[in-house]
Formats: structure tokens, C-alpha cells, sequence
């Protein structure tokens, strides 16, 4: 049974150092890929023996992705936010730095409410979404959409050509990332290409417009920790990961960039059609609990 301090599922404390930080790089290379990063910390520690992490450590290591997304997307980062604010003081209210900013705040509302009102049922211990059959699920109806953005639309568009019905689409898209298995980078490359964005300038919107769903998630899921009273011992562990993740989750972006910019999105896609079928096989064949 997992470790619980207040209602929130801790169990990452119990497993020590080592185990953390390899689960941080499994968490950071999959958080940013379009794969479930939910999917491999349920999977990974199933097939090692290993206890489930549990919801919170997935929700805290948001921290980590949100520092490898901001050190990648620096340039970006800087000047929408340093024009935003310049736009701001001199009135030009029509300012491309202006108007992405307005994009990111829009599409950061949908998941945002959601979160709210999904938040006991997610963050449960033993969640039935986090089952692994449900999760098997999830990643094969995000292989079929994914496939479909593929072949179904035009990858002509970049992203200063960006209007309010694309930032409300990704943010929409968004929520499922609350499912488990669904992918928060997946959903939203999905919809980002469905729209016809270039694949690496989907990937590029989509990173840019979940920067605040990112740090929130992150943000809620350590305070709620520190009201949990969580251990010095489990703040520790806690710290490995984080630091291990934010190192794989950068790696992760710029292995995503480069297969986009080069080929497409048709790996990953393979990837989650195979995963989800192994993950329902085996759990239905009793090899993985």
C-alpha cells in the first residue's frame, strides 16, 4: 500500500536516493515527449518491484520540466515576456509579444478549472485512472489521434500566424492531459498539429502555451506537500528527482525538436500503439499489478 501523510500519496519517499533519481530521468525523458510520462512511472516500477511513486511525485516533477522548457525556450520566453511588458507601458496593445502573451493566458484557463474540479478524484491513492489497463487505453487513443493529425493535416503554419481559436483549441487540449496515459505534451502536439502547424513549430506552441499549466501543476502539487507536512527525509528525495529530471526533461526536448524538425511524429506514435497494447495485455494476463 502506498505511503500516505495527510491524503496525499508520498510513496516516493519510501524508496530512497537511488531509486528516485532513476525515476526522475524515466519521469523527465517522458514528461516532454509525447509518450505519458504517467504511463512509464506506473509501468517502470511495476516491472522493477518497486512500489507506485504515486500521483504527487508526478505532479511536483512539473517543476523540473518547467525549468528544462524555460532554459530551451529561453529566447522565446524572454522576449514574449520582456516585449509583453514593453507593449504594456507604451499602449500598443497590438504587439506580437502582447497578443502570444494573451494566446498563453487563454489557454492556460481550461486546464486550470479543470484541475480544480478533477483534483480529489486524480489525486486519490489508488486511483482508478491510474489503473493500468485504463492507462493502456489512453495511450492507444492518443496513438490514433496523433496518427490522424498526422496524415489529416497540413504542417504549413507557423507560429506567428497563431489566432485566439488555436491558443483556445491547445488549451482545451490541455485537460486531457489530466487523464493518465493521455500526455499533457501529447495532447497538445496533437491538437497544435491537427491545427497545421509545422511539427516543430507545433511542438514550439504547444511547449510556449503550457509554460503556466506547467508551472502551477508544479506548484500546487509541492505546496500541497508542505501542508501534508511532508519529512526533511522525503524533501531530500524529493530534491534528487527534481534534479534529475530537469536534466533528462531538457535531453528530452531536444531529442523531440530534432526528430520533428527531421522526420515526424510517426516514432511516437508507434510507441504509444505498442505500449498500449502491452500495457493491457500484461495487465489483463496478470504480469503487471
Amino acid at each position: 500500500m502506498a505511503d500516505v501523510c495527510r491524503g496525499v500519496d508520498v510513496g516516493f519517499a519510501g524508496l530512497g536516493f537511488g531509486k528516485v533519481a532513476f525515476l526522475g530521468v524515466v519521469q523527465g525523458v517522458t514528461e516532454l515527449l509525447p509518450i505519458s510520462s504517467t504511463a512509464h512511472m506506473r509501468v517502470v516500477p511495476a516491472l522493477l518491484g518497486w512500489p507506485d511513486p504515486g500521483a504527487a511525485f508526478s505532479a511536483a516533477m512539473q517543476s523540473a520540466a518547467l525549468l528544462a522548457v524555460v532554459t530551451y525556450f529561453w529566447r522565446d520566453v524572454s522576449q514574449i515576456a520582456g516585449g509583453s511588458l514593453r507593449a504594456l507601458g507604451q499602449r500598443r496593445f497590438d504587439d506580437p509579444h502582447l497578443r502570444m502573451s494573451g494566446l498563453i493566458i487563454l489557454a492556460t484557463i481550461p486546464i486550470g478549472l479543470a484541475g480544480m474540479l478533477l483534483a480529489p478524484v486524480l489525486n486519490a491513492c489508488n486511483s482508478p485512472l491510474r489503473s493500468l489497463p485504463a492507462i493502456g487505453v489512453a495511450c492507444l487513443v492518443m496513438a490514433c489521434l496523433l496518427a490522424w493529425a498526422e496524415v489529416a493535416a497540413r504542417h504549413r503554419r507557423t507560429m506567428a500566424s497563431a489566432r485566439l481559436p488555436d491558443a483556445l483549441v491547445v488549451g482545451l487540449a490541455q485537460i486531457g492531459a489530466l487523464i493518465p496515459g493521455v500526455s499533457r505534451s501529447g495532447s497538445t502536439l496533437t491538437a497544435a498539429l491537427g491545427l497545421g502547424f509545422q511539427r516543430d513549430e507545433a511542438a514550439r506552441f504547444s511547449f510556449l502555451l503550457g509554460l503556466p499549466a506547467i508551472a502551477l501543476a508544479g506548484a500546487k502539487e509541492v505546496w500541497e506537500l508542505h501542508k501534508a507536512h511532508l519529512s526533511g527525509h522525503g524533501w531530500a528525495v524529493l530534491s534528487v528527482g527534481l534534479v534529475f529530471g530537469a536534466l533528462s526533461s531538457f535531453l528530452a526536448i531536444w531529442t523531440l525538436m530534432r526528430v520533428l524538425e527531421r522526420f515526424s511524429s510517426w516514432p511516437f506514435v508507434i510507441y504509444r500503439a505498442v505500449l498500449g497494447i502491452a500495457l493491457i495485455a500484461a495487465s489483463f494476463a496478470g504480469l503487471l499489478r
